[in-house]
């Protein structure tokens, strides 16, 4: 019996993937769809045991990736789902590149997210509303891409937002006013010449011919 269970323990430590392979598997899919010119992501080895020994990814004491820095590193390519995976992330930096197509909704899974950074990139699509799930979320800065639709009502919720940036994209529809959105200024909506300017009392003030 004790040999039957040791052979079982052994098939589960073999077998079962840990967390920081997951989030190693997770970041690797980065490192496939992206195009790296400077071969900043040389380091993404993905037979290491974990993601923790690359450049511009930080963990925490459990090998959990926490942060992980890619700002101006000339990247080019699709965001991922899978980023979506890494649930200790509190700082997901990917401005200054040329990152294009939609940003995943999966990014609305990362729980303990306090700034999301994807300003001065080539971003396509509508914000995704699961953003709203990100409670801790401090600092949202999305300028400077190609983002069209509305601003989601759902962001308001955002109690600890201080920081919220989504200028220069081609945003439409009427700003939110309310909840975390009646303390920033024009300045975080600016250059979106189809945004019509704030609720009135709250309420969406659609357009005629309306907002895609």
């Amino acid at each position: 019996m004790a040999i039957w269970v040791l052979f079982h323990l052994f098939l589960f430590l073999v077998l079962e993937p840990t967390t920081a392979n997951l989030e190693g598997n997770a970041l690797f899919q980065l490192r496939i769809e992206v195009d790296d010119p400077e071969n900043v992501l040389q380091s993404w080895d993905p037979t290491l045991v974990d993601p923790c020994t690359w450049f511009h990814v930080t963990c925490d004491a459990q090998n959990r990736v926490t942060r992980l820095d890619l700002g101006n590193a000339k990247l080019s390519g699709k965001l991922v789902p899978d980023l979506g995976k890494l649930e200790r992330l509190q700082y997901l930096e990917l401005y200054m590149n040329s990152f294009v197509g939609p940003i995943p909704a999966e990014l609305g899974k990362l729980k303990n997210l306090v700034s999301l950074d994807l300003y001065h990139n080539n971003l396509t699509g509508s914000i995704p509303p699961s953003l709203a799930n990100l409670s801790k979320l401090r600092i949202l800065r999305l300028n400077g891409n190609r983002l069209t639709g509305r601003i989601p009502r759902e962001l308001s919720k955002l109690g600890k937002l201080k920081k919220l940036d989504v200028s220069n994209n081609d945003l439409c529809g009427t700003i939110p006013t309310t909840g975390s959105f009646s303390k920033f200024t024009e300045n975080s909506f600016k250059n979106n010449s189809r945004l019509k300017g704030p609720e009135l009392m709250g309420f969406v003030r659609y357009d005629v011919g309306g907002c895609n």
